[in-house]
């Protein structure tokens, strides 16, 4: 199985740390993306299922089937589906375990900057997709759009030339860069290609709201907070908490995020 870059360890973890913002960009994401009455449809690099249960909204769809490589994260999804449309399997991205031409529609939210080989999972994304088959994925826009990452990143990057490190490869994960995808997409032969700027808001509580992810396993921020000693967890949640509150008191805060979306029709 391709490795994946993304730390995974249980699914209440990924729910904290990026489920609840998933969910979110689904909604514009779906809209993009599209789906029609009676469709197959196939979610690659489901998570927890944030897409797949949207999918599963809609009664006129005949299944839909979430894939993901973090068995952690499809026990989390397959506990909560109550649908017997709805399908959960681990499976590695690059080497889809399909038949070709095997469903309708196949989409990817927040997947293909983790995948070591991307423009392999593109292939397999179309290669599952039948002729006529629209194939999708969104990804969030690190460097320029994604507010609440950068606050953390900058600050530790301020602090430490390891936490450097980490901000260059979050800056230029694959796919992330404008026009990566729909070039992508046009490597893969697929036509018809569209692409759109997709945005949400993350909207936190408090400043433990925020921080308390970056405490759990999950994720490339917690895994590098893990390697830290307690002095310098400790001074970089000073310094994250100071960026957070910038000069007001603790309390609500609610930052932009935008992704990237590309969406192309399989020919024939």
């Amino acid at each position: 199985m391709a490795a994946s870059t993304f730390n995974a360890n249980t699914g209440d973890g990924y729910e904290l740390q990026m489920g609840r913002w998933s969910r979110r960009l689904a909604v514009p994401f779906l809209a993009f993306a599209g789906a029609a009455a009676g469709e197959r449809v196939l979610d690659v690099g489901c998570g927890t299922g944030s897409l797949t249960f949207l999918l599963a909204a809609r009664p006129d769809l005949s299944a839909v089937c979430g894939v993901d490589c973090a068995a952690p994260y499809i026990e989390h999804a397959s506990r909560s589906n109550p649908d017997p449309r709805v399908s959960f399997q681990i499976g590695d991205a690059c080497a889809l375990s399909f038949e070709d031409a095997a469903f309708d529609r196949v989409l990817s939210l927040l997947m293909l900057h983790f995948v070591s080989e991307p423009e392999r999972a593109v292939a397999e994304m179309r290669r599952v997709a039948r002729p006529g088959a629209t194939v999708a994925a969104t990804v969030w826009d690190g460097r320029g759009g994604f507010v609440a990452s950068r606050l953390f990143l900058d600050t530790a990057a301020a602090l430490d030339p390891a936490a450097r490190r980490l901000r260059e490869r979050a800056f230029t994960r694959p796919m992330t860069r404008p026009g990566e995808l729909e070039a992508a997409w046009h490597r893969a032969g697929l036509v018809e290609v569209e692409t759109a700027e997709l945005a949400i808001r993350m909207e936190y509580a408090s400043f433990d709201d925020y921080w308390t992810p970056y405490l759990g396993k999950d994720g490339p921020g917690a895994e590098y907070i893990a390697t830290l000693n307690e002095p310098a967890r400790t001074r970089l949640r000073d310094a994250v908490r100071s960026a957070y509150l910038d000069g007001e008191v603790d309390g609500p805060r609610s930052y932009v995020a935008v992704a990237w979306a590309v969406k192309g029709v399989v020919p024939g």
